[in-house]
């Protein structure tokens, strides 16, 4: 497997960042110990986000996650009276199996790439008789002739969309028009064990008079602070396989993978937090073998020290628990690795880089020499 890996230690501040259905910021055991958590989930958003908002890829190389696809083709379909083009794209969808309900979204979150969406539009612009000669039907879908439905098929190839290709697509009604993912990203855990707290707050009424002293409401919020082991892995030849064999792209969308991951984190309550805390250690390793997550270092929980911080404690964790692996089971064939650190550890057999950009070239080039072009 032609593989790219990322590791990264992050110390955040006390924060909320990704809770669960009581408010709680997540959690796990883990070597027997509490341990800070955030999910992958969670993490893939913020990467997706990063992706529109910087912008790291153009619109054209990104996928949308929607249940209001019916609204976002009858834009692309404007001249056309809506109420024929609604019918046309719900016979439209309903004959992919897509399910229109009766409030014009879809049975479920469907992940289109804005190629698909286009393209998907154009075909129904093309076949608007044959598309508006029945009602639709419902979750039984309309009558469309076998060309045509081979034809709406066919335009869901992943559009070349890159965020479709890292984290793929899964249709449980349509399972044959689903993207295997190129990306697996672990669930982020403290490398120490963390016990949660609580902020008491009060809120003042501003228009009180002066004898009324009482709080406008109270409560309390759950938060704690953690030193993260961040990781995920990149199947190489999947991504440029779901990208349709285009180097450049495939590329281009690991790169920006790289960066989102590394700068990124998710972002529940942070305005009453603002843990914006960069992280302090970032490493790649890339080649061809098996991924290999780290998180063994950690199962011991590391303990703070007068000496030295919890992060590099945990870089130096990290490091010893590579070496150990690569000493056993062997490094990558061909390998390429490079590590970018701001905490005073010994990082012996990794390259160490000085920026981001250092850091991403190396990637770059590790890529270039594993996929060509």
């Amino acid at each position: 497997m032609k593989l790219l890996e990322l590791h990264v230690i992050q110390t955040v501040a006390p924060s909320n960042l990704n809770r669960d259905d009581t408010g709680s910021p997540k959690d796990a055991l883990f070597g027997g110990f509490r341990r800070a958590r955030i999910s992958s989930q969670s993490q893939k958003r913020a990467v997706r986000v990063a992706f529109r908002e910087w912008p790291l890829l153009s619109e054209e190389e990104r996928a949308v996650r929607t249940k209001r696809l019916v609204e976002a083709l009858l834009q692309r379909l404007s001249g056309i009276d809506e109420n024929r083009a609604r019918l046309a794209v719900e016979n439209a969808l309903n004959a992919l199996g897509f399910n229109v309900k009766d409030g014009g979204r879809t049975e479920y979150l469907l992940f289109l790439g804005e190629g698909e969406i286009a393209r998907l539009a154009d075909l129904i612009r093309e076949n608007l008789e044959a598309l508006t000669a029945n009602p639709a039907k419902g979750k039984k879908g309309a009558e469309v002739s076998g060309d045509l439905k081979k034809a709406l098929e066919k335009v869901l190839d992943g559009g070349k969309a890159v965020d479709l290709a890292l984290f793929g697509r899964m249709l449980a009604d349509r399972p044959e028009l689903g993207v295997d993912a190129a990306a697996q990203v672990a669930h982020a855990l403290s490398t120490h064990k963390v016990d949660r707290e609580f902020d008491f707050y009060t809120a003042v009424d501003d228009l009180n008079p002066k004898e009324d002293t009482g709080a406008g409401m109270m409560g309390d919020v759950e938060f704690y602070s953690a030193t993260l082991y961040r990781y995920a892995v990149v199947n190489l030849d999947q991504l440029l396989s779901n990208l349709q064999g285009d180097v450049d792209l495939a590329i281009k969308g690991l790169l920006a993978f790289l960066e989102a991951f590394a700068l990124t984190l998710p972002s529940g309550k942070q305005n009453s937090f603002a843990a914006h805390n960069p992280p302090l250690f970032v490493a790649f390793r890339a080649g061809v073998g098996l991924p290999r997550n780290l998180a063994t270092a950690f199962e011991s929980p590391i303990r703070p020290t007068d000496s030295k911080p919890i992060s590099a404690l945990s870089v130096e964790a990290l490091v010893k628990e590579w070496a150990k692996f690569d000493k056993v089971f062997g490094p990558l064939n061909p390998e390429w690795k490079a590590a970018l650190t701001l905490v005073e550890a010994k990082v012996d057999h990794i390259p160490v880089k000085e920026s981001l950009a250092e850091l991403r070239s190396a990637a770059e080039q590790a890529a270039r020499k594993l996929l060509g072009g």
